[in-house]
């Protein structure tokens, strides 16, 4: 699958943006792989990178976080690539939750906008992978990563699933974007299978309408395990064009 459907400002390779925040329609959609496509993307731009996560959860102390992940898959050249994780909890909950839970301080949305603004100042681009989806929350106050976008006037792409169900969790999510001002900047499938249903294929035409926003891209089921010269090789393929790739909708319903 790769066509027209494309377009939209570019936030990555002719990007106006200096933060681009990357949410899902909920936890392993596929994120993480996302996130470190744009890296490579951006990086094979010339740009230089810096990844936030402002809340790690269900990986202990001295375990290999989604960063890690990402760091990885992006690979060390042109130099490494800047990473920074605000805090980390053991359990896989909420991070609001794991927090409490674990005795920790959570992560309120002003940290991660303040983490975000800094790294700015010496990186063209910030991405800033959130925690399962747009409004699950940071800490005891209900903020969230929405407030998080909200506070730094920053564009946010959805990560959404290929198959059933995944139109009513983009629309929520999209919605629930624009009623804080927040306009999705596009769409990406996290994890396209390799033999698609009628119902991902048809998600194709509707997830466009569903986010009130373009389809930006759509990346292989099974991408995050490439080898990873592989994967910084096909990574622009996966991406449209505003977001530094050369991805363009061919398959059709």
């Amino acid at each position: 699958m790769n066509g027209d459907g494309a377009d939209g400002r570019g936030v990555n390779g002719g990007l106006p943006a200096r933060v681009l925040v990357v949410t899902g329609t909920g936890t392993g959609v596929g994120k993480t792989v996302v996130t470190a496509a744009l890296a490579v993307a951006a990086r094979a731009a010339g740009r230089s990178v810096a990844v936030l996560k402002p809340a790690q959860t269900g990986v202990g102390g001295g375990e290999d976080g989604d960063l890690a992940e990402v760091a990885r898959l992006a690979g060390p050249l042109p130099a490494p690539l800047t990473t920074r994780e605000l805090a980390r909890y053991p359990e896989p909950l909420a991070p609001a939750t794991a927090a409490r839970r674990a005795g920790l301080p959570p992560v309120a949305p002003a940290d991660a906008a303040k983490a975000a603004d800094e790294l700015a100042d010496e990186h063209d681009l910030v991405l800033v992978e959130g925690a399962g989806g747009l409004l699950v929350r940071f800490d005891d106050a209900g903020g969230t990563l929405a407030d998080a976008a909200v506070l730094l006037g920053a564009p946010v792409l959805i990560v959404a699933e290929a198959g059933l169900g995944t139109l009513n969790a983009t629309a929520l999510t999209a919605e629930a974007l624009r009623a804080r001002r927040l306009a999705p900047v596009g769409v990406v499938v996290g994890s396209w299978p390799a033999a698609p249903d009628l119902a991902a294929r048809c998600n194709l035409t509707d997830l466009p309408e569903a986010a009130g926003a373009p389809l930006l891209g759509a990346l292989p089921a099974g991408a995050g395990a490439l080898p990873e010269a592989d994967f910084r090789a096909l990574a622009p393929r996966w991406l449209a064009p505003p977001l530094g790739g050369t991805w363009r909708l061919a398959l059709h319903p």
